[in-house]
């Protein structure tokens, strides 16, 4: 009797018809969304899965933290320190809910490893607004009333207080390269690229 086999991915669950080749020796990859293909990977090390004492400076503190190497930031934020504002959307660094700020630049905290955090200074989304930016965005955010459901506005709001950190009158293609990585379900777009044009004025 032919085999179903089931390729498991974070977001997807692919099965191959019965009696169709699946290439074993050749790695799958997966393109999801017009994005990047997702190659396999390869099994961590010993070394990066071993507790290690690591010290982050998140919102201006040092907090220590017993993890391994290659654990996640988002959960190290999460879990191990208790900053519960980033939220987990995808895994795959391709919705944008997990965003924070390293030096002021936004990444994907669900694909950054925690070691290759070092000593750059981490920013969430519970002290933005000590920034600028931050202070600013979230006023208009709440001028505006931008927020729906409100899961992925901590991750839309990170990626608009860099933008402006960096381009304070940002065009309009600014904000589609600056947010393009942030998907909202609710469809809050409108309001979003209103709330950034708000902030920019100084309003």
């Amino acid at each position: 009797m032919p085999t179903m086999i089931v390729l498991h991915c974070p977001t997807v669950v692919l099965a191959t018809a019965p009696g169709t080749s699946t290439q074993p020796n050749r790695p799958h990859r997966l393109t999801l969304f017009g994005s990047r293909p997702l190659a396999p990977k390869s099994e961590p090390s010993a070394a990066t899965t071993e507790p290690t004492m690591i010290t982050l400076n998140i919102n201006g503190q040092k907090h220590d933290v017993d993890v391994a190497q290659d654990m996640p930031l988002l959960w190290v934020l999460r879990d191990v320190v208790g900053l519960t504002g980033t939220k987990f959307g995808c895994g795959i660094a391709q919705c944008g809910a997990c965003t924070v700020h390293l030096n002021g630049q936004p990444v994907r905290s669900c694909v950054t490893p925690v070691a290759a955090v070092g000593e750059q200074s981490v920013t969430t989304i519970e002290a933005v607004n000590a920034t600028a930016a931050g202070k600013k965005i979230q006023q208009a955010w709440l001028d505006l009333d931008v927020v729906q459901c409100g899961y992925c506005q901590s991750g839309q709001v990170m990626s608009a207080s860099a933008l402006l950190s960096t381009t304070p009158d940002p065009s309009d293609a600014d904000i589609d390269a600056a947010m393009a990585g942030n998907i909202c379900r609710c469809g809050t777009y409108v309001r979003i690229r209103a709330a950034i044009k708000q902030a920019a004025k100084g309003a």
